[in-house]
């Protein structure tokens, strides 16, 4: 714990006068083991920290006794959510963790978040999850009057992406975006949908001609009792059609363009079969197995992150909705997520923390990963 404990001290107090009654790495390593152990409001980290007094007085002084949940939802609101968003490279240089080799982009809205009387939106946060090794890199939320596309370029300046594939859906498919990942050490591959019309026509009538040859092809099957998906993932590196040229040098590009993809999907299921095919860019000359990894893996952020707060944390029902408070405790579930990520493999994350909650003996060995 010694670990936790010097990571969440350099978090600055915006707290002043009475307020600072309570230490705030109490206060945060409070939150943080309350949230590891089932607790999904600050009524609930308050209820959790009086049943749970002793464990907390054998890491912490608590001079002035426990908080109350008043307490935890002032300091929420209040702290800044990018000074702890900082703990996350943190958390993942003491965990010796890297991205191993792809980091997936995408954004999700905390539905219960919205504010109707303040006029506010739900949030909506930017996140990169490195699939492999199951861990959150940092969290960026779209700021007033900006959009996804702002807060990913907001996240990628501030995430080690060096030597590694960023994926990302379409949205975010566009120069600025591409570059941005270069000049960071990465490389991309991004689904290219109708969000570029010139771009996706043109690659769609590329392979839609018989006389354009992939240079790779690869098949995959999956099936289950019900389900029958087969895939076939082709990859073109002749490019240097895509690009500006003398003729036409106003065509949109994206920079250092090295791989085409497409996917063509056949999926039967219940007697039907559907059909649908999506296409890729990518600055890395991938092969057609490694295009398929990729875009495969790309989706672990929706079943091993998205999902998993969804279900396990309940971030769908929560409603913190003032100030920073949505933010940070969005920040805070995804750093207790890492913490328990690290701890016991063997056992599913709600089974983590289900028994964590329920024992003292349990919670101290999935915080002891963090020494």
């Amino acid at each position: 714990m010694l670990s936790l404990i010097t990571i969440l001290s350099a978090v600055p107090d915006p707290r002043t006068g009475n307020a600072t009654r309570h230490d705030l790495l109490d206060l945060l390593v409070i939150a943080l083991t309350a949230s590891l152990c089932g607790c999904e409001s600050c009524v609930d980290i308050a209820d959790f920290a009086e049943d749970r007094e002793a464990l907390f007085r054998e890491v912490l002084s608590l001079p002035n006794g426990l908080p109350s949940h008043d307490t935890f939802s002032r300091l929420f609101r209040l702290i800044d959510p990018a000074a702890l968003s900082d703990c996350f490279a943190r958390f993942l240089d003491d965990l010796g963790s890297e991205g191993a080799g792809m980091i997936a982009i995408d954004g999700k809205t905390l539905r219960r978040s919205f504010d109707r009387a303040a006029g506010k939106s739900a949030l909506h946060v930017v996140t990169a999850f490195a699939g492999e090794a199951g861990l959150v890199l940092g969290q960026k939320a779209v700021p007033e009057g900006g959009n996804e596309i702002t807060a990913a370029h907001a996240l990628l300046a501030i995430v080690d992406i060096r030597g590694m594939l960023v994926t990302a859906d379409a949205i975010h498919c566009q120069s600025e975006t591409a570059r941005l990942v270069l000049e960071r050490g990465g490389d991309y591959l991004f689904a290219l949908k109708k969000n570029r019309p010139a771009t996706h026509a043109d690659v769609e009538t590329f392979f839609a001609d018989p006389a354009s040859e992939p240079a790779e092809t690869l098949e995959t099957t999956d099936a289950d009792h019900v389900r029958l998906e087969i895939r076939r993932h082709d990859v073109v590196h002749d490019v240097g059609w895509l690009l500006p040229d003398d003729k036409d040098p106003n065509r949109p590009t994206m920079p250092a363009l090295a791989t085409l993809g497409r996917i063509g999907a056949t999926v039967e299921r219940d007697g039907k079969t559907t059909t649908s095919t999506r296409y890729y860019l990518s600055s890395a000359r991938l092969s057609a197995a490694a295009f398929a990894k990729a875009v495969r893996g790309h989706w672990a952020i929706e079943n091993g992150l998205h999902w998993v707060l969804d279900t396990a944390f309940r971030e769908d029902d929560a409603r913190a909705r003032k100030n920073h408070a949505p933010e940070n405790l969005a920040i805070i579930r995804k750093l207790a997520l890492n913490v328990l990520r690290a701890a016991r493999p063997d056992i599913s994350i709600r089974r983590k923390r289900k028994r964590a909650g329920w024992s003292d003996a349990f919670a101290r060995s999935v915080i002891g990963q963090m020494r």
